[in-house]
């Protein structure tokens, strides 16, 4: 039996509007969890709201592979796939098609995982994914095609374009390419991590997370990160730039790990996923409790959105901005375990006195 948390979380900020004493109330009501076995996460919507694709542990699968559900956590069943581990899967426009990466061409069930040497840092290892893509009539398509880390794909609202993350020349960075994989171009070029880009709602921006190393002993940390194809958890910052990589704003600079951002669809916010409430003095570092936040763009006022003492992240608006759907390890049977969780996301304009 699913589990079904009531969560009401009200947060109040001044908007920028003309209006002295108009607030904006933003409340997440109706939390619901949506899965319960395996490890899941990274759950993003159809374009018509109605199904979620995410990835999950389950079925006795020591990796993660690539399910679909209804928003209402029902009708759970896995696309088709063979061995390799599985990520970062998207519906494309119209939901014609399903893009995912995956290691399915090196031919092994579920590839060696790199161990962390430090359990309080979050690492992800940087596999030998490339992106494919899935039709309704089952054809499968690799579209990248290239040694090392191909992931992350997202789709523009209305062209047949996608933004991913790759480390094919040597450095995590995006590229752009059609839905056939041709077309590629490459849009940062800055040394360091680029990484987890969307398009803006009206398709002109992107947003992404990033970290660019500033003195030797970064550098030589990225470098070593490199060599040993994974990301150890940094001081990742949140940037909007023109889809070309032009014109790039950062949005945060607070020290912590800012990650996961996406649209609201109004464009006007960016949601993410923050340790920075997080900071442990015993440690002299923050620590892994992160939190989701909203941010007006043009001011930088920033809503916190949930409080737990546990990890929240991977937060994604529908369509419509009606629903918020995330990744949590709140009520989880281990302190690891990821499930998703969706609520509705209220707005309302009030005076004030």
């Amino acid at each position: 039996m699913k589990k079904i948390i009531i969560i009401s979380i009200l947060i109040i900020f001044m908007s920028c509007s003309t209006q002295k004493d108009t607030a904006v109330t933003f409340r997440l009501n109706n939390t619901k969890q949506l899965t319960e076995n395996g490890d899941n996460g990274e759950a993003y919507f159809s374009s018509d709201n109605k199904n979620l694709i995410f990835q999950s542990k389950r079925d006795g699968n020591s990796c993660d592979k690539i399910y679909t559900m209804t928003i209402d956590g029902e009708d759970i069943k896995p696309i088709p796939q063979t061995d390799g581990a599985y990520t970062c899967s998207y519906f494309s426009l119209n939901d014609e098609y399903i893009f995912f990466s995956s290691t399915l061409q090196d031919g092994v069930q579920c590839p060696l995982v790199y161990k962390d040497p430090n359990p309080r840092k979050y690492i992800w290892p940087l596999r030998n994914f490339d992106i494919y893509r899935l039709s309704k009539d089952k054809e499968l398509k690799n579209l990248t095609n290239s040694q090392g880390y191909d992931a992350e794909a997202t789709v523009h609202p209305y062209e047949e374009k996608i933004i991913f993350t790759s480390l094919r020349d040597g450095d995590i960075d995006l590229y752009e390419m059609d839905y056939d994989g041709n077309n590629l171009k490459r849009i940062t070029t800055e040394f360091g991590y680029d990484g987890g880009a969307f398009y803006s709602p009206d398709g002109t921006k992107i947003v992404w997370r990033g970290w660019y190393p500033k003195n030797d002993q970064e550098i030589i940390q990225w470098k070593n990160n490199m060599n040993k194809n994974y990301i150890e958890a940094v001081p990742l910052d949140i940037f909007i730039a023109d889809r070309d990589g032009n014109n790039k704003i950062q949005l945060t600079n607070n020290g912590a790990t800012n990650w996961s951002p996406s649209w609201h669809p109004s464009g006007d916010y960016i949601v993410f996923s923050s340790n920075k409430d997080d900071w442990l003095e015993e440690f002299d570092s923050y620590g892994p409790n992160f939190e989701l936040y909203l941010m007006e763009i043009q001011t930088g006022e920033l809503t916190r959105l949930t409080n737990n003492n546990t990890f929240d992240s991977f937060p994604v608006f529908s369509s419509d901005g009606k629903k918020i759907v995330f990744s949590s390890n709140r009520s989880a049977d281990n302190p690891r375990q990821t499930n998703i969780f969706i609520a509705d996301f209220k707005e309302k304009k009030m005076k004030g006195n």
